[in-house]
């Protein structure tokens, strides 16, 4: 996996409603394509989640298994040295996932089944520790305040980290998550990246998901299909300030951007350099 850029998550929803591609990959050939696609464009980790994040119907653990645990036993097999992560909440499908190869767990609603972590333990898996203000898995912010965000954001992941660590969880598979939008209006997603560094600055390696959310909606007035540039320049931000890995639907976009600021930056060398020296 190289390292003079940060990670590119790429996202593979098995789901029919998805607010971005409204069920693009939830047929198992279409997910497959979309894999296939995102590797070819760059992606080191692939992330599969089989329900929905905002309202919708009602998805048990059996149904989100059938979508997600073969597929993921499926990307195992095709691509055996791809890193393969897991959006979910629930253990059931943690521990699923982990026998068929998953590698991380993205418990993006801030551990509501505390079980999950005593799957990543059993197996040695990555997880992503997630801050949503207490929201319930599936629901949206109404009114949320928070006396002092980026305080309450930094101290709640880095206990949990801490917490996981001590329950088992390798540390150097360990990533914390800000999590934009989640328990949040766009004032605090706004903040959040501003001061995203100070989360760099805890030394946990800090994944964001920035990727067509609604405060990258709602700054620009764009409808989901329109956020692609704002997205992006969230992410150079980001990358700027030393974010690890990227969580994003658009993934060769995301990777040539977060090339460009590794060369900026000086971690990557530039594809070739001819001009004036010719």
């Amino acid at each position: 996996m190289r390292r003079d850029r940060p990670l590119v998550m790429a996202i593979v929803n098995r789901t029919p409603d998805s607010f971005y591609d409204r069920g693009a990959t939830y047929g198992t050939g279409e997910a497959m394509a979309a894999v296939e696609r995102a590797v070819e464009g760059g992606a080191d980790i692939i992330d599969i989640g089989g329900v929905k994040a905002g309202p919708g119907s009602d998805v048990d653990v059996a149904e989100e298994s059938r979508r997600v645990v073969p597929f993921v036993a499926e990307v195992r097999a095709r691509f055996p040295e791809l890193v393969i992560s897991v959006d979910t909440w629930r253990h059931e499908i943690g521990r699923l996932a982990c026998q068929e190869g998953a590698d991380l767990l993205n418990d993006t609603w801030a551990g509501a089944d505390p079980r999950l972590a005593d799957v990543a333990a059993e197996f040695g898996a990555g997880y992503v520790c997630s801050h949503t203000g207490g929201a319930v898995p599936r629901t949206r912010p109404h009114r949320v305040t928070y006396p002092q965000l980026v305080a309450d954001v930094v101290d709640e992941v880095t206990r949990r980290a801490g917490e996981l660590v001590a329950r088992g969880v390798p540390a150097e598979g360990i990533l914390i998550d800000p999590t934009h939008d989640f328990g949040k209006n766009t004032w605090h997603s706004l903040t959040l990246t501003r001061e995203i560094g100070r989360l760099v600055a805890t030394g946990w390696p800090v994944l964001v998901a920035l990727s067509n959310k609604d405060f990258v909606g709602e700054s620009l007035g764009a409808d989901v299909g329109e956020r692609l540039y704002g997205t992006l320049a969230a992410t150079a931000v980001c990358a700027w300030e030393g974010v690890a890995v990227f969580r994003a639907h658009n993934v060769a976009e995301t990777c040539q951007t977060l090339d460009m600021v590794s060369v900026i930056k000086g971690t990557r060398q530039p594809a070739m350099v001819l001009r004036g020296l010719r």
